[in-house]
């Protein structure tokens, strides 16, 4: 599989396009006023306890205050804390995480009133986006993402990813974790990791403890920002690099640095595949982005012969609704046409919730079919569909009225763009000018002719609409004017005129008026 990154710049910032084959799967946007604050590392201020919810309002500095909930604490959260207390009181960054394991865990469905109070100081990671009228979702079990590890604080278990199946390879990695993690640090050994080097991993694994320590540093001068996560270029390359990627193209000088010293950082040989966009015409537009992005942020998305989607969302849930497009592969017969309608929708489904990073409740309404079988083969292709994606996501079998129900993870936001273009008839004001003025246009451009130039045959050309208004009946409006006129009149109907233009043309179709 090819996988290229382009980024492109812009006055509002960053828009990232990442494609696979030459197919759009995902679409970011880092804007240039809006910081990208996920992973990030803050010393909060708790202002409200919720008992009712199970969760606290804490202050990290942005206009709305942040939510943490009871299970986003990480049962560490008393050694999380003593420590976080202990740094504060005594102003130093010489205190060792080692020792900070004699406190209980707190129980999975404890009360937050237990352990946290109004105006207490945690050190809280940013977890999700604010969504709608919600603030940051924050969590206060920090973990700290490497290319290949991702080191847990106050946490002392090792898990390799699921996707490495080869079991001398994960024993490696399991060895190689149990050997060199920090005192009082988990890891997680991320997918990226399978094949790589020991003193690579082992040198991923000293970045990450160091920037361990600037948490460290910060929190003993009490200030509010503790760590600052990579740019989002960034970041979504450490997540997504392997490879399969032939290239990561950028346009913008300053971009093209940070993620040229960020691969030199975790491979000089990766620093081939990125490349600096110097050509005038834009790498959107060079790559086929721009047309991509057009026809897939409708609300109507097509796909295969004739066949479409149309995607809705409310404030509960997303629904999409598969179409064939024909009548004819709903007949009963044709149980195997609709499945295939079916599988083809699935394709689009799974690259639609990637591309708008559409996350909650998701309900797909496919083409009915009968088949308890054919049913089940395409929820097990969905899922099949969907593993590449890096949200978390769960399935429900296919309901008896022919429903799938999808949960996504959601981080941010769902991507909304606007392609839709100034209507150059209305001008984006919705309205047109009656039929009965663009009649009388015309018949004031007949008389003037006729006046000027004296013709007595000529050929108009006009939208199919005013094609028909003009010629309907025995007595049309045509036919009145050549007796008025006393003219012929040949004319001819175009669709590639907007509806309030015309064209008038003699015998040899040289314009003689053009509207």
């Amino acid at each position: 599989m090819r996988r290229n990154l382009i980024i492109q710049s812009s006055q509002q910032g960053l828009d990232i396009a990442l494609l696979e084959n030459d197919k759009l799967v995902e679409f970011h946007q880092d804007l240039a006023n809006k910081e990208y604050v996920i992973g990030d590392v803050y010393l909060g201020r708790v202002k409200k306890i919720l008992p009712g919810l199970n969760a606290a309002f804490v202050d990290i500095g942005f206009e709305k205050q942040a939510f943490l909930h009871y299970h986003d604490l990480g049962f560490n959260f008393l050694n999380v804390n003593r420590f976080t207390q202990t740094i504060i009181n005594k102003h130093t960054a010489q205190i060792k995480i080692d020792n900070f394991t004699d406190q209980r865990e707190i129980n999975k469905n404890g009360d937050i009133t237990s352990v946290l109070k109004t105006d207490q100081l945690v050190v809280v990671q940013i977890i999700k986006e604010p969504i709608s009228t919600k603030g940051h979702r924050i969590s206060t079990q920090i973990t700290l993402a490497g290319r290949y590890i991702v080191l847990i604080p106050f946490s002392n278990s090792i898990n390799v990813s699921k996707r490495i199946h080869e079991r001398k390879e994960r024993k490696r990695l399991l060895e190689l974790a149990e050997d060199h993690k920090p005192l009082n640090c988990g890891m997680i050994i991320r997918t990226a990791a399978e094949g790589i080097p020991s003193r690579i991993l082992e040198q991923d694994i000293d970045n990450i403890h160091k920037r361990w320590q600037e948490i460290v540093n910060n929190l003993a001068e009490q200030k509010t920002k503790l760590l600052s996560e990579f740019g989002k270029a960034t970041s979504l390359l450490r997540d997504m690099l392997n490879e399969t990627f032939d290239s990561v193209v950028v346009d913008d000088r300053s971009t093209y640095d940070q993620l040229q010293s960020y691969l030199e950082s975790i491979s000089i040989g990766k620093k081939k595949i990125l490349k600096l966009h110097k050509d005038s015409v834009p790498p959107f537009e060079v790559y086929n982005v721009d047309k991509q992005i057009k026809s897939l942020f409708g609300k109507i998305v097509n796909f295969g012969k004739g066949a479409y989607l149309i995607l809705e969302s409310t404030e509960a849930m997303h629904v999409i609704d598969v179409n064939s497009g024909s009548k004819t592969v709903k007949d009963t017969s044709r149980e195997g046409n609709v499945l295939n309608i079916n599988i083809e929708a699935a394709e689009e489904i799974a690259r639609q919730l990637r591309l708008r990073d559409i996350g909650g409740l998701i309900v797909v309404d496919f083409i009915d079919m009968r088949s308890s079988q054919n049913q089940k083969l395409l929820l097990e292709k969905m899922k099949e569909l969907m593993s590449n994606d890096r949200a978390q996501h769960s399935f429900a079998s296919i309901s008896k009225f022919g429903l799938m129900e999808i949960t996504r993870e959601r981080v941010k936001p769902e991507i909304k763009l606007s392609i839709s273009e100034i209507c150059p008839v209305c001008k984006g004001s919705g309205e047109l000018k009656p039929y009965i003025l663009i009649i009388s246009d015309i018949e004031s451009s007949i008389q003037d002719i006729i006046a000027e130039q004296k013709i007595k045959y000529f050929i108009l050309k006009v939208h199919p609409f005013v094609y028909a208004y003009l010629t309907n009946g025995f007595i049309s409006t045509r036919m009145k004017w050549m007796w008025k006129y006393k003219i012929w009149i040949d004319i001819r109907s175009t669709e590639s005129l907007y509806i309030n233009s015309y064209k008038i043309l003699d015998k040899k179709e040289n314009d003689l008026e053009e509207i």
